[in-house]
């Protein structure tokens, strides 16, 4: 053993290090474990089974883990049933920590920076919210395939020369897909097919008529007929995964009593529910379940929330403070720091889908009449779309952090509030810079309030004219 392997204590004695892969898994234990401290399991059942009881027998208690694909999920979840301590650490990280021989297999070295306390896990919520958000992550690709077949019914139409997307706003609407089946079912009435519009269409009837007019071609009717089908039965789909997840959200425990403390009226306006939420009362369950109406947020909607809490779980203690979960996010900025000056102030590079659903409600806020659409516009003016959308975000995710941590409920300050705040800090900044300069500012009685004059001091006055003479 080295001198460098001397210096550094072992914090985590009863430690194995495991490097996974597609067909085979090599894991390390302590030499002294056993006299084969380091074998290869297969990828089977019985093959990790066996690896656990192995590891049990070496007395082991924490693993360490790294891989780049799914493999990692079987192996964690049979070793977390069995009592380990699991940690899938990044790979990248692993490969930065210097010291590592050519001749050591992957899963020696990730036991001994293990057994340093070198590494960390990733971030996993508990098991039961697992289950949740493999129904949450399933139903965003149904609802990615089904916009594709929407996009395709839209070129076939295009190709017709039927401009039905100018008079109404979705061709997957209500009027839309009305419109669309009686067409494939051979109606080709320009005012019979007009006729079947939803009472909320602005459009009149002989607008939609005069946008239907085009060449139905018999192939490209037939390619809309495909294309109506297919997106059918994802919309199928989708219902039956709707099915799934609210039994789900049943079984987790209630942490308010709607009786004692009921549900807050909705900040929406309108019964109609807001693009693909599910038919079920969602705000009621994620009310129940977590004892907190986080829609009050402006910007935040039901399928939001349920984003949120299907990655993060309903326990957060793994973030210390509200600026652990932005730098987890991935939304803070950057302190890039080098001899003393700041080079660069960026945001990592993450791929999280709790950030980038609050990118996307941070977007929504650009014409919100609340504190946070102001400040999304003020940030705008400033930095332009993209940062003020990433500085929006984080100041969600901090409001969604002590939502989270301490309960309770938001309010809105309102957009006044906002503004007088940012005069005040305005007019503090002002003041500050011009008892530097050696001037006071007063405020003009006439004027309308936040407008002041600026008065040069008389020890200022009197260094001036001695500095001209």
């Amino acid at each position: 053993m080295s001198e460098s392997k001397r210096e550094l204590p072992v914090i985590n004695a009863n430690t194995a290090g495991i490097d996974l892969g597609a067909e085979h898994h090599w894991v390390s234990v302590p030499e002294d474990r056993d006299s084969q401290c380091v074998r290869r399991f297969g990828c089977s059942t019985a093959d990790l089974q066996a690896m656990a009881r192995w590891l049990q027998e070496c007395g082991i208690q924490s693993v360490a883990m790294e891989a780049t694909g799914v493999y990692w999920i079987a192996v964690f979840q049979i070793l977390e049933t069995q009592g380990f301590e699991v940690k899938l650490v990044n790979a990248r990280h692993v490969k930065t920590v210097p010291g590592r021989k050519s001749d050591v297999l992957d899963c020696q070295w990730l036991r001994q920076l293990h057994s340093y306390g070198l590494l960390a896990g990733s971030f996993r919520p508990d098991d039961q919210i697992c289950v949740l958000r493999s129904y949450i992550r399933q139903r965003d690709t149904l609802i990615k395939s089904a916009s594709t077949h929407i996009q395709r019914m839209q070129k076939a139409l295009t190709q017709m020369n039927v401009q039905l997307h100018r008079v109404i706003s979705d061709i997957s609407g209500t009027t839309g897909l009305a419109i669309i089946r009686a067409i494939v079912a051979g109606e080709r009435d320009l005012h019979k097919l007009a006729a079947l519009k939803d009472c909320r269409i602005h459009a009149s009837t002989d607008e939609i008529a005069a946008a239907l007019t085009g060449d139905y071609r018999a192939e490209l009717v037939f390619v809309l007929h495909q294309e109506l089908q297919l997106y059918e039965v994802f919309q199928a789909q989708i219902a039956a995964c709707d099915l799934q997840i609210e039994s789900c959200l049943t079984q987790f425990a209630d942490q308010v009593d709607l009786a004692a403390a009921p549900l807050p009226a909705s900040k929406r306006r309108g019964k109609k529910q807001p693009g693909n939420a599910p038919s079920f009362d969602l705000r009621t369950h994620l009310y129940r379940m977590s004892g907190v109406d986080f829609t009050q947020i402006d910007g935040f909607g039901g399928l939001t929330v349920l984003t949120l809490l299907s990655e993060l779980g309903l326990d957060p203690s793994r973030f210390p403070s509200a600026k652990h979960f932005a730098s987890w996010l991935g939304l803070c900025p950057g302190s890039r720091i080098t001899g003393g000056k700041r080079k660069s102030s960026k945001t990592r590079p993450v791929v999280n889908r709790v950030a980038n659903a609050l990118r996307m409600e941070a977007q929504t806020l650009v014409r919100s009449q609340s504190a946070l659409g102001a400040f999304y516009r003020r940030m705008k003016a400033r930095m332009g779309a993209p940062k003020a959308i990433t500085a929006t975000a984080h100041k969600l995710a901090r409001i969604f952090y002590h939502l989270w941590k301490s309960g309770g409920s938001y309010r809105d300050p309102g957009i006044g509030a906002y503004e007088r705040q940012q005069q005040e800090r305005a007019v503090k900044n002002i003041q500050k810079k011009a008892l530097a300069l050696g001037f006071d500012l007063i405020a003009k009685p006439s004027s309308p309030a936040g407008l002041i004059s600026c008065h040069q001091t008389k020890s200022t006055s009197l260094s001036l004219r001695s500095a001209s003479e």
